[in-house]
């Protein structure tokens, strides 16, 4: 069974040849960090060759090569690995909705799935750092001076910020609402929940959460 506290999943990245793997684009690195109670425990980084040239811009973009990807495992044997790596964990993804369709079909091309449930960084930080210049991943992580080595648009260091950053939200869930031991489904309500509800939202889930003591 995933685990149902929202601290305790597995935080992924994509990097891809485009932005649609309804026309054909795949994926060419994955990267991914477990955090266990709010503490990377594992990570997972490959390349993975799409059978296809990228283009100069997604070279420039990633700082992946055609050279790199023509050494690299294919794609099926990479995310047959990876979907060993996951497990049955729960998922996490800055802007999930792009690395989500990406994984179901490279997993679909395998006959493999994923069992955990997904939910979005980049949706929760819109509710809860209203005060945030942009809610992109980099200018959150500057924004909330995260340190980490390494370069964007790398699938291991953004899931490595991503999972610093999603630190950062259950922290603020717990000081300012006195939260503790969060849920996934909860930050999956706040997450599809309008900005200016999210306060109300909380504070149900407190006096729901006294009503069983």
């Amino acid at each position: 069974m995933p685990h149902k506290l929202a601290n305790s999943l597995v935080v992924l990245d994509f990097e891809t040849t485009g932005l649609s793997p309804e026309k054909g684009d795949r994926a060419i690195e994955i990267g991914a960090v477990r955090i266990v109670d709010g503490v990377i425990t594992e990570q997972f980084q490959a390349l993975m060759n799409p059978g296809k040239h990228i283009t100069a811009f997604i070279e420039d973009y990633t700082g992946i090569t055609n050279e790199m990807l023509a050494d690299a495992k294919p794609c099926s044997e990479v995310m047959s690995d990876f979907c060993d790596f996951i497990g049955d964990d729960n998922l996490l993804a800055h802007n999930a909705s792009f690395d989500q369709k990406f994984l179901e079909h490279e997993l679909s091309l395998i006959n493999r799935h994923y069992s955990g449930e997904f939910t979005c960084s980049l949706l929760a930080s819109r509710r809860l750092f209203l005060d945030a210049p942009s809610h992109s991943l980099g200018n959150l992580v500057s924004y909330l001076e995260l340190s980490g080595d390494g370069s964007f648009h790398r699938a291991l260091f953004d899931a490595q910020m991503t999972a610093k950053l999603w630190v950062a939200i259950l922290d603020k869930v717990t000081t300012q609402y006195h939260i503790k031991n969060i849920p996934l489904s909860l930050m999956q309500q706040i997450s599809c929940t309008p900005k200016k509800q999210v306060s109300n939202l909380l504070q149900n889930y407190i006096l729901q959460q006294c009503s069983y003591i």
